[in-house]
């Protein structure tokens, strides 16, 4: 699944090919997504979008104060900058043209994410109104993150990827920061000290940062806006490595299965 920094990285490529230009056709080839794609999209047709911004794993294409079009790129959905004359794919959803020069589509093989007009203030919207802070916000920030954690059994990896507490950390960056923070994931989220957790909320920041500067992670579905991976894979610590050396101490990475999720760890470099 496209985690938070694949949707940067989609955000950024998109963004100089959409911002000011105006929607000539929006083209629905499915509407079957998580989501059925309203009939009412059509609405958008003929305006100009004024700004792209991402929002936990959503992205918000901005009309006006209270016209936006959300997209959730799900299990394996993708958006492309194409020329209109480009072959469309099978699982080409929805295709918005852009004055005949440029089209970006919404390529999603398991139809699993959403492409959905909405009026009013976005953040009220029931997809939006529940979300946790921005990990790279100063909103996020260790009196968040204890707060969150105090009296609190379950697993920090648990934890920290719930997106009431802060949005955006996918399975594999709890993995890799908590890696980089020293801290086993299975550590139970009332034990961790302070000072360990504002080590936590850093490298929570520098492992997605390190992942946009890389264009993300590439395993199996995603690319970006023009159809290259993402090359964050090759500097995974732990993640999809068990049975490996660890690559600070040689120690073999272990694996397990928490909150139905593959959990990785060195048992050597974190504690």
């Amino acid at each position: 699944m496209p985690e938070l920094p694949e949707v940067e990285t989609t955000r950024r490529g998109i963004e100089p090919h959409l911002i000011g230009k105006r929607i000539t056709e929006i083209i629905v080839r499915e509407k079957r997504l998580r989501q059925p794609v309203p009939g009412d999209i059509d609405s958008l047709t003929g305006r100009i979008p004024r700004s792209l911004v991402r929002r936990g794993k959503y992205l918000l294409v901005e009309f006006a104060a209270d016209s936006h079009l959300l997209i959730h790129l799900g299990m394996s959905g993708s958006l492309r900058v194409c020329s209109p004359a480009d072959e469309l794919r099978r699982h080409d959803h929805v295709i918005l043209r852009l004055g005949g020069k440029s089209e970006i589509r919404y390529h999603d093989p398991r139809r699993f994410g959403i492409v959905l007009p909405i009026q009013g203030d976005p953040a009220m919207h029931p997809l939006l109104r529940e979300l946790g802070p921005e990990p790279l916000s100063a909103g996020f920030h260790v009196g968040i993150l204890a707060e969150a954690c105090r009296k609190r059994r379950i697993p920090i990896k648990t934890l920290i990827m719930n997106h009431h507490v802060v949005v955006g950390v996918g399975n594999i960056y709890a993995s890799e920061a908590l890696f980089r923070a020293g801290i086993r994931p299975t550590t139970p989220s009332f034990k961790i000290a302070r000072r360990r957790l504002e080590s936590l909320v850093e490298t929570i920041r520098e492992v997605l940062q390190d992942s946009i500067t890389q264009g993300g992670t590439t395993l199996r579905d995603f690319v970006g806006s023009d159809g290259t991976p993402g090359y964050f894979r090759q500097q995974l610590f732990v993640y999809e490595r068990a049975g490996e050396p660890c690559r600070v101490c040689s120690t073999e990475i272990r694996h397990a299965v928490l909150g139905q999720r593959s959990t990785y760890w060195c048992p050597a470099c974190q504690k």
